[in-house]
């Protein structure tokens, strides 16, 4: 790993990860390494606390550049999570997914393109003493393989971020045409407790609303309020989408003397929170629409406007005795 620049507190560093080239940021004080593989999508491919990873790494950047197997914090665009039929109509656009789009075990299209993991510009990066940063975009109004299924000219920037024990991305849509761009992207967070049992997990989930679903995990258009969701994980498993409370308190999720929290800083309303039984993570994913928005109405951003979201990740070391009170 070849270090590129390194100040007192933060450093930024060149490597690969299965073959592609990454960015390390990272944080000494805190004892924080984010790595961006920035022409991905973005994606936070490792986050390591003390020498230990935090993120199920899954497949790898190898498999999620080769058919966007989710790993790490992935960027689900242009749609998060599951649409309820191959294609979808907006702004007069009626879209006919092909078969090299994602699918789910119900063969449900799923997070977004594959075509939009790849290919992004990287447009700068650097450390100082306010952190570590990378920064890419997707031009996809001059991509046809994007456009052919999202046919919303525009450009999404990413900026990844590394300030002591905080590790912030935000996200910005501008339609780069005249006609609006539905916004209805995501990210999925696959975070775990090294050396922690999984049902020992304690987990915080700041949600409001649980929004009723079908066989297929599609929303209904209904919701039930619901109290935050709190305490020992256990065997519970969630595959949950939810309101979120404005200005709520953070998820999380503590063990052994660390803490990891998700905050949804702006522009992310919902929430799906994912906890397999047959893989040890859980995912407070951020979204700006429900699953299936892009059927459904979704909000929109207008030429000449942008939409910007942003959501963080913080990891601390806390009393063990304190944390289980």
């Amino acid at each position: 790993m070849a270090t590129l620049a390194a100040q007192s507190r933060h450093s930024l560093g060149r490597g690969l990860a299965d073959g592609h080239p990454v960015l390390v940021l990272g944080s000494r004080e805190a004892g924080l390494r984010a790595t961006v593989a920035s022409r991905l999508g973005m994606v936070v491919c490792s986050l390591r606390h003390r020498g230990e990873e935090l993120l199920g790494l899954r497949g790898g950047v190898g498999a999620y550049a080769a058919r966007g197997a989710t790993m790490g914090v992935p960027l689900l665009y242009p749609w998060a999570n599951r649409l309820a039929a191959p294609g979808y109509r907006f702004g007069g656009h009626d879209v006919a997914l092909d078969a090299g789009t994602p699918r789910d075990e119900h063969g449900l299209p799923i997070h977004g393109l594959l075509a939009a993991v790849r290919g992004w510009t990287p447009t700068g990066c650097g450390a100082g003493e306010r952190g570590a940063w990378a920064e890419a975009v997707l031009d996809a109004a001059s991509r046809e393989d994007v456009l052919a299924r999202f046919p919303f000219p525009h450009v999404a920037s990413v900026r990844v971020t590394l300030r002591d024990a905080k590790l912030t991305i935000e996200t910005t849509i501008r339609p780069a045409g005249a006609v609006a761009v539905p916004v209805s992207f995501g990210y999925h967070p696959y975070l775990r407790l090294p050396g922690v049992p999984r049902h020992d997990w304690e987990i915080e989930a700041p949600v409001t609303r649980r929004l009723r679903l079908d066989a297929q995990s599609i929303p209904t258009g209904e919701s039930d309020p619901v109290r935050p969701v709190r305490g020992r994980l256990g065997r519970r498993r969630f595959d949950d989408g939810y309101v979120v409370a404005d200005g709520g308190r953070p998820f999380a999720l503590t063990g052994s003397g660390r803490r990891i929290e998700v905050a949804f800083e702006a522009g992310y309303p919902y929430a799906q929170l994912f906890a397999p039984c047959d893989d040890d993570v859980i995912c407070f994913e951020p979204m700006t629409a429900p699953t299936n928005a892009l059927r459904s109405c979704p909000q929109s951003v207008e030429p000449g406007g942008s939409y910007r979201a942003r959501f963080s990740i913080t990891v601390a070391e806390v009393d063990a005795a304190a944390a289980r009170r």
